[in-house]
């Protein structure tokens, strides 16, 4: 099975509210779609969000990332040679970590198709269910403790609470929504870079003072401020995870060295695909820190990847924040995963189980 060409298509998906965090306000999925042919007439799926303001990539430079630099030493490449071919991407182009993932999650989906197995056989195994808990907008307490509330409801376990705004408020979002789905739910907070050292230390000291209980706080601190991450996590008995100062390995073990975080969270899209996601994994599994999965704004495309990558190193993804698919209005998607509320099932179609996606907008050269 040879690689014979690289194709590109957009797709547009409107998400069932708007996304609101520290960082941004996202109402709809503009993701690049790359489709991988084959000599034998498989295709791989891979996709890709524009995140500007966390990876830096946009929908051009995925786009001309993998036309210009990637896709020309892809070409006749055989699937089989799997190492191979992600050190060609990887090698291709520095940082554009979000064009390398998309080429890789349809690489890793031919690979699966090649020997006639699921992926997450292909990486090792495991039980094919997991449970993703579902994030919560940044917005005005009321309304957080009413989709908090209608969260549970639908069977949401755990939640992730957007704060970062506004110290004095982020308090008062966390107290309300703790006391109205105390003991139905755990709940976890991302605030997204926005505050300082000192600020996270003292929402996180006021907050457990008052008998609020959290399973983590993801990125309290500016992603480069890896000084201030230890200096929470010193200071807090509430976990601190890393995820937008962990892009890869090198990364990893920094912040390991340093016991800077408690938790890592792994995201293709920050990684480049899944090559560097598996080494995460395992750096984190040998010094025993546990690590979240989680997504940026994707649809079931490349969060398929992350689910199949969850299921076979679950000895170390002990967490998982995989909503993408949840927090779309529909799923463009026919085949792979099944995302059914906070439960998600992988199937046994080869690779990564898609048929066909709905909607795609070709992109032409």
């Amino acid at each position: 099975m040879k690689i014979t060409d690289i194709r590109f298509g957009m797709l547009r998906v409107p998400l069932k509210t708007p996304f609101k965090t520290a960082l941004r306000t996202v109402d709809t999925v503009e993701d690049i779609v790359v489709t991988v042919h084959t000599d034998t007439g498989h295709i791989g799926y891979g996709e890709a969000p524009a995140t500007a303001v966390i990876t830096g990539d946009t929908h051009g430079s995925i786009v001309e990332a993998i036309r210009k630099f990637i896709s020309p030493r892809l070409i006749g490449q055989e699937i089989a040679n799997l190492n191979r071919i992600t050190g060609l991407i990887q090698g291709a182009i520095e940082k554009n970590s979000s064009a390398k993932a998309a080429v890789e999650i349809a690489v890793y989906d031919l690979w699966g198709q090649l020997y006639g197995a699921p992926l997450y056989k292909m990486l090792g195994g495991g039980d094919p269910v997991i449970t993703t808990d579902l994030t919560i907008s940044v917005d005005y307490i009321e309304k957080m403790v009413a989709d908090s509330i209608a969260a549970v409801d639908r069977g949401f376990e755990s939640l992730k609470i957007k704060v970062g705004k506004d110290i004095g408020v982020d308090i008062e979002r966390v107290k309300a929504i703790y006391a109205a789905v105390e003991g139905r739910a755990l709940l976890r907070l991302d605030a997204n870079q926005g505050w300082t050292a000192k600020q996270a230390v003292y929402a996180l000291q006021t907050l457990e003072d008052a008998g609020v209980r959290l399973e983590l706080v993801e990125q309290p601190v500016k992603a480069q401020d890896l000084d201030g991450m230890k200096y929470v996590t010193d200071r807090v008995h509430t976990p601190i995870m890393a995820d937008e100062s962990v892009f890869g390995p090198a990364e990893v073990i920094d912040l390991i060295r340093m016991r800077a975080a408690d938790i890592i969270n792994i995201k293709l899209m920050k990684t480049g695909g899944l090559s560097k996601a598996i080494q995460i994994a395992d750096i984190c599994a040998m010094y025993g820190v546990e690590c979240m999965i989680g997504c940026m704004i994707e649809t079931s495309i490349s969060v398929a990847a992350a689910v199949h990558l969850a299921v076979a190193k679950s000895n170390v993804i002990t967490k998982v924040d995989l909503d993408g698919p949840s927090l779309c209005a529909f799923n463009p998607v026919d085949g792979g995963v099944i995302f059914n509320e906070s439960e998600i099932t992988v199937t046994d179609a080869p690779g990564l189980g898609i048929r066909e996606i709905r909607g795609l907008e070709p992109l032409h050269a």
